[in-house]
Order: C-alpha cells, then structure tokens, then sequence
C-alpha cells in the first residue's frame, strides 16, 4: 500500500474504534443517485443488518464497503485506515471479505478447492492453505462434500460456500449479501446458528437480508436504507417501530401487527 492512503488520525484506542465508518457517501450513475449522504459507524464485534426495499441502494453500498467501485464523494475508513481508493483485491488483504446475493462459485472444481481459493490469500504453501481451507469446512457444516464437485451442491450448500470461501480468507468484517434468501426453516435457523458463530470468532458481520423474520431478532442494530439515504438507524426493535420504516419499507400490515 502507499502513503496516499493515510490512516485518518486516531483519537481513540484501536480496540474502542469503530471497525467500519463511513462518511458523507454519494454514488451515482449518470443521473441517477444511488447513494446519498450515507453516514455510519459499525462498532466491531457486532452484526449489522442492512435492509430496505429493492431499490434502496444497498447492494450499492455493499460494493462501495468492499471496493468494487469508489464513490462519488465520501470517505470509507477500515479499523483507522482511509481505504476509499483502495481495490476490492487490496481490501481483502486488509481484512474485508464478501459473499454475492447469487453464488460465484467454480463449478467445475471441488469444494475443498473453492475455499483453497481463499485461503491462498493468507497462505503461500499449498498444505497450509489446505489445511485451512479444511478447518473453514469443518466450521461450516461442509466438511462431508470437501471432495464434491462445486457444480454437485445445492442451492443452500452453495450459499454456505460462499460464506466458507469468504471466511477463509481470515477476514475481521464480513459482507454477506442475502445468504438466508431460499432457505427452509430448518436450513435458515442452521444459518443463523453460523452466522452468530463467526461473529463469537471476533468477526464484524454486516449482512442485507430481505427476510425480517430472520433479520431482526439475529442483528444488533439495523440500518434501513430508502432512495440511497439511510432511512433510519439503531436497535431493531426500535427501527421496526419507526413511523418511516413503517410507511417506506414495512407496510400497513405491519402497522397492524
């Protein structure tokens, strides 16, 4: 990395600082405004939801966090670091990873080799990096089809994959995006468990969901984003309360409920 990416000066110990903070995003495509005076902080250790309707801005925002694409306008700090021109390659070594709302997984290679995929970005020795991609397998419930074709797994196993591949590159945030969308019940509260699991690892979680049985009582706080702006933010049972979330995104339902 070179010096023009300076670290924004800290004031707090690292251990206190925000993981994540984002200030004053804006994307835009032509003339259409995708993100607007988006502002957040995501405190480490926690899982962050974020949701909002079709439309909203998220998967923007997503790429935006992960370095897909830079904003327009804004500042993307990761634990201290201003990282907003750093690469998508760059950012995973630093220590952001993600999954992608429809799996990109290699078909024709093992699922063991998928995840040694990712984990060759923190191990140059081919044993290691298998023997690490063996231990993520074994975390998320994968371990029995190491040996199976990627193209062979179902639908759920091949979101599992993704989040097995995410994680083996050893990343301190973790993007998942829509992971629970498909699943059964059995299958989603089989998610979850791994889900609140890697966050027991030390793992910041930030994942868009659009299923709220499965968001709200998982996150500890929620941010809902409508028209490119954050909409509302805090604990979810607050923001399933707010009057706004309600009429934008939730329905009158819901309001009866």
């Amino acid at each position: 990395m070179n010096a023009a990416n300076d670290a924004r000066p800290a004031t707090t110990p690292a251990a206190d600082r925000p993981i994540l903070q984002l200030t004053d995003i804006w994307q835009r495509f032509g003339g259409l405004v995708a993100n607007a005076e988006v502002t957040f902080d995501v405190p480490r250790g926690q899982i962050l939801g974020l949701i909002g309707p079709n439309g909203a801005g998220k998967s923007t925002l997503f790429g935006i966090i992960a370095g897909a694409r830079a904003p327009v306008q804004g500042q993307v700090v990761f634990e201290g670091r201003d990282v907003t021109r750093l690469d998508a390659p760059a950012r995973c070594a630093l220590g952001i990873a993600r999954t992608y709302q429809v799996p990109r997984s290699f078909d024709s290679m093992s699922v063991l080799d998928n995840v040694m995929v990712g984990s060759f970005s923190r191990h140059t020795r081919a044993a290691a990096a298998r023997e690490a991609a063996l231990e993520v397998l074994d975390f998320t419930g994968l371990i029995g089809r190491a040996g199976a074709s990627a193209g062979d797994l179902t639908p759920p196993e091949k979101r599992r994959l993704e989040v097995a591949r995410a994680l083996a590159t050893e990343p301190r945030l973790l993007l998942l995006d829509e992971v629970m969308t498909g699943l059964t019940p059995s299958e989603a509260r089989k998610g979850v468990e791994l889900i609140r699991r890697i966050r027991d690892r030390g793992i910041t979680v930030i994942m868009v969901e659009h299923v709220m049985e499965i968001v709200m009582p998982l996150v500890d706080r929620a941010i809902v984003l409508n028209l490119g702006r954050v909409l509302s933010q805090g604990a979810p049972q607050e923001v399933v309360r707010d009057p706004a979330v309600v009429a934008a995104y939730l329905g009158d339902r819901h309001r009866a409920a």
